[in-house]
């Protein structure tokens, strides 16, 4: 929408300022009388629509390869570890189809072009999350930077994806792989996946804890970096706390980590171990963020008035929802013990 301001002039004339806000860009002019500020404005609105617009000047001075370079050193240091992690490379294919190509020859077909030879190799949702990178750096550049005025990425369409798997282990599942996780060489094995299905957290939200993110005598646990960057609080009870009352009668002291690998430098590495144990209990098409989906499916089982129920989904279906943890009375329950784990 374009918005026009009175200024005051040289020799006290009125002068009229014209600021457009339009597809994440700005564009401002200043004219001698509201007539020719609003014939500019419609004119320049129009063109702004359908993208028939002129590109900024730093578009013709900065490339693909310079921005995902300004984004990479500035943007993604503040985003999670996993984030990082994914996007990094991500950054790095794009910049090394269109690296050298100046902004203003990124256009919409050529991004088109990227797009389908990622769908060659890859699945659709891989593929948008490619686009949902780029995206986000050239908005970067279109709002922070000024290097644009819009986001070629605005014309591609996103691929469709297919609905997503729901996976929870069933009645006799469940006491087969805690079974093959206790009998598991990776003595680190059981405890995680206990507390996985125990407070539903992340495999890397549990593997990246810390003692100090450790309260025994409130019982609970804390993710300082959540997967939507916010701090969350898990309460430990039962076996799940009996658990880590454990692990910190062995604890190492060369390292803060609860699940370090060998060094003590990083956490440990559990997709072997635990490939292995679904293989020993005979469980088939599950993945460790499934046990996540059974805990919340565990939650929706109970009767309407068992503490489990603090606990609250938000309403996007069964399993699929993501845990909100809550604190007490719930503490005082122990979901592993409840369904015989």
């Amino acid at each position: 929408m374009a918005s026009i301001q009175k200024r005051p002039g040289r020799g006290g004339r009125l002068r009229y300022r014209v600021q457009i806000r339009l597809r994440g860009g700005v564009r401002s002019a200043t004219f001698p009388t509201w007539q020719a500020a609003r014939q500019w404005a419609t004119i320049t609105e129009g063109t702004l629509r359908t993208q028939r617009v002129e590109p900024t000047r730093e578009a013709l001075y900065h490339t693909l390869g310079e921005l995902l370079e300004r984004y990479r050193r500035q943007v993604l240091p503040g985003k999670g570890p996993g984030t990082q992690a994914h996007q990094g490379p991500q950054l790095a294919w794009w910049s090394t189809q269109l690296g050298p190509l100046r902004l203003d020859q990124v256009t919409p077909a050529r991004l088109a072009v990227c797009k389908e030879r990622l769908a060659e190799t890859r699945a659709p949702a891989p593929v948008n999350r490619y686009l949902a990178a780029l995206s986000h750096a050239f908005t970067t550049a279109v709002v922070e930077w000024g290097w644009l005025e819009a986001s070629p990425l605005q014309r591609v369409r996103r691929l469709r994806e297919p609905r997503g798997r729901v996976r929870c282990l069933t009645d006799e599942e469940r006491p087969r792989l805690l079974a093959a996780c206790q009998a598991s060489h990776n003595r680190c094995l059981y405890p995680v996946v206990l507390l996985a299905l125990s407070t539903g957290a992340r495999k890397q939200e549990l593997l990246g804890l810390t003692w100090r993110d450790v309260d025994l005598r409130r019982a609970q646990l804390t993710i300082e970096h959540s997967k939507n960057g916010e701090r969350r609080t898990l309460p430990l009870v039962g076996l799940a706390l009996e658990t880590v009352h454990t692990l910190a009668r062995v604890r190492r002291i060369d390292t803060p980590l609860l699940f370090p690998r060998a060094d003590g430098r990083a956490p440990l590495d559990l997709r072997y171990a635990f490939h292995q144990a679904l293989r020993e209990a005979g469980i088939t098409d599950f993945r460790f963020h499934d046990l996540r989906y059974s805990a919340a499916s565990y939650q929706l089982q109970t009767p309407p008035t068992h503490p489990l129920r603090q606990w609250s989904l938000k309403p996007t279906g069964c399993c699929r929802g993501k845990l909100l943890l809550a604190h007490p009375p719930f503490r005082r329950y122990d979901m592993a013990m409840y369904y015989k784990m």
